[in-house]
């Protein structure tokens, strides 16, 4: 079987190609902690990283359909997910949890897909990252109903890493310059997720 050599080959090309965003190590960010395998990633995205098909682990692959929604990453369904208005209570008196979440997307990565948006009810927004960088989601995704399952952290964000997402957002040099203060907020790392 020469999945594992793919597994390796989508490894390498995400360390090397990756979205030029500095990791944090997880006792930086418990939430960054890994996970989900390699093997999670869908295999056609792996081959074509491995048969060095250029931008080929840069595009969003359906791994499968869950009824109407696309799955990425680990397959997980629709059902105990709750509304992200509910996150505060979830969080109450914790630092982290793990939930599953619905929402609609209001940013996407514009580089990879390797990172997502969602509003929160107090009008700050989540970032969603994913496990192990194993998967990516769709750079139209924005405006569509998603579920994330995974955990919610809460942390500071650095004023390089927030310029960091600007740019990836397509941000004008202005408003990425007018970032000047780190950022407090909750995190989340997504195992698996389903986008209509």
């Amino acid at each position: 079987m020469r999945f594992p050599a793919y597994s390796l080959a989508l490894a390498l090309s995400l360390a090397v190609a990756g979205c030029g965003q500095k990791t944090e190590s997880a006792t930086d960010n418990p939430a960054n902690t890994p996970a989900v395998a390699p093997e999670a990633a869908d295999t056609t995205q792996s081959r074509a990283a491995a048969e060095g098909e250029e931008g080929a682990a840069a595009e969003a692959t359906p791994v499968v359909m869950v009824g109407d929604m696309q799955s990425f990453g680990e397959k997980i369904t629709p059902d105990g997910a709750v509304d992200i208005k509910e996150l505060p209570k979830l969080m109450a008196g914790k630092d982290s949890a793990q939930v599953k979440l619905t929402a609609n997307v209001s940013d996407v990565c514009q580089v990879k897909g390797c990172w997502m948006e969602l509003p929160q009810a107090d009008g700050e927004k989540m970032r969603v990252r994913f496990k192990e960088y194993a998967f990516f989601v769709p750079k139209d995704a924005t405006g569509k109903t998603t579920i994330v399952n995974g955990w919610a952290k809460k942390y500071t964000t650095s004023v390089e890493e927030l310029r960091h997402y600007a740019e990836d957002a397509g941000k004008s040099k202005e408003e990425i310059a007018a970032i000047t203060k780190p950022k407090a907020g909750i995190a989340f790392e997504a195992d698996g997720v389903l986008i209509k």
